[in-house]
């Protein structure tokens, strides 16, 4: 497991004093709080119960807010595309079917594609049948998503959400100078992030590396690109054309609302997952893994962002993050009472619970992003072939001699 240094999530020592000595089986670094088998069995059967309870809890209230929720995602996109039609509203135009595009996606999308409401069932707001406004299609981010990265977050080898493929984000990524590009490649990605998710299972830089071959992705390309024409369609020919004359201005206004959907997900999917002090995995250490262990490496494999409640909102309650992993199929709604129970646990186990205000959270991300551009050691900025032998080493030039 390895960890970058957060005052926020450094664990403390433990408030429930346990007399137990067995071996942790989760080993941890020296700034985190090691549980035992004991303990990590206690700490999944408080999280089992407080999953139980939420479950046993869901009612209408649920049911109305979702509804709710879409109604206003509906109400902003219909404002927006109205908007269009009156070039001074251009502005207002933009904003209303940005707000729009976030809701479909985090708030609505995101979470009723973990079937957060299936038990409602409402076939549009259910998992199998929905389906949102991203290039993305949503069997294949279920895969991705649900599958791949819940499954197995943060453990290297296996979680290609590190990093996305494309960025070195942790110190047990080996270097290369590719990754001299790393503030590039972010910042190219959170402008076409939506794209990047996308082509996500496509597994470019496995095909790269001769992991994996072009043949693998015959199956995901037809319904990736039935996905891209109809979204491009969309928001790049029938609603410009609709507009006649201001189709340059509503091609614009389209292009940068979906700019700004993608640099907001992009900023808080980061934010949940890679700030300082989140944890990485090897594949090893999670073998045959309890569900106590499970429920802590979630717990130590995500970040929280504090924020008012329509922060939490327009995040589609994934500035909860750490919440979100413990309980991705409930709904993202109940997080924030949630956060409560879970920060309360943390204490009394000695886990830290790392959180902190958008900007603490962005400011960590970027520096981690920097910094992993470079090598751990500066010497492998130089050429092999330019390296001057340190006294003693034994080169083939001097056993040829």
């Amino acid at each position: 497991m390895t960890i970058t240094q957060d005052p926020t999530a450094t664990a403390t020592a433990t408030a429930t004093a346990t007399t137990a000595t067995t071996e942790a089986r989760v080993p941890g670094d020296d700034q985190l709080r090691r549980l035992t088998t004991e303990q990590l069995d206690a700490f999944g059967a408080e999280m089992d119960a407080i999953r139980q309870r939420v479950l046993g809890q869901l009612g209408q209230e649920d049911a109305d807010y979702i509804r709710k929720v879409v109604k206003a995602q509906r109400g902003f996109e219909v404002a927006g595309r109205a908007l269009f039609y009156l070039p001074p509203a251009w502005p207002l135009a933009v904003a209303a079917l940005s707000v729009s595009k976030i809701l479909d996606n985090m708030e609505i999308g995101h979470n009723v594609m973990h079937g957060q409401y299936d038990w409602l069932g409402d076939p549009g707001l259910n998992s199998r049948m929905y389906d949102w406004d991203n290039v993305c299609p949503g069997e294949q981010w279920k895969y991705s998503h649900n599958y791949i990265h819940h499954t197995f977050t943060n453990i290297l080898g296996k979680d290609r959400d590190i990093g996305y493929g494309v960025l070195r984000m942790d110190s047990d990524q080996k270097w290369h100078p590719y990754y001299l590009g790393n503030p590039v490649y972010a910042l190219l990605l959170m402008v076409f992030f939506e794209w990047g998710v996308a082509m996500h299972d496509l597994e470019v830089e496995n095909i790269v590396s001769g992991k994996r071959s072009l043949e693998d992705n015959k199956a995901i390309y037809p319904g990736l690109m039935r996905k891209i024409k109809r979204q491009a369609l969309k928001d790049y020919v029938l609603f410009p054309a609709l507009t006649g004359p201001l189709f340059p201005l509503t091609f614009a206004g389209n292009a940068t609302a979906n700019l700004i959907r993608n640099i907001w997900a992009f900023n808080i999917i980061f934010c949940g997952h890679f700030p300082a002090g989140v944890a990485t995995f090897s594949e090893e250490e999670c073998e045959n893994e309890s569900r106590g262990h499970w429920y802590y490496r979630q717990l130590l494999g995500s970040a929280n962002i504090t924020g008012g409640k329509l922060f939490h909102v327009m995040t589609g309650n994934l500035s909860h993050q750490i919440e979100h992993h413990l309980f991705p199929d409930l709904p993202a709604r109940r997080y924030p009472e949630i956060a409560e129970e879970v920060r309360e646990i943390c204490d009394r186990y000695g886990i830290g619970y790392n959180e902190g205000p958008l900007g603490q959270q962005l400011l960590s991300v970027a520096k981690k992003i920097c910094r992993f551009a470079l090598p751990d050691k500066k010497s492998d900025l130089v050429p092999s072939f330019l390296r001057k032998p340190a006294a003693g080493t034994v080169t083939e030039t001097s056993l040829a001699a």
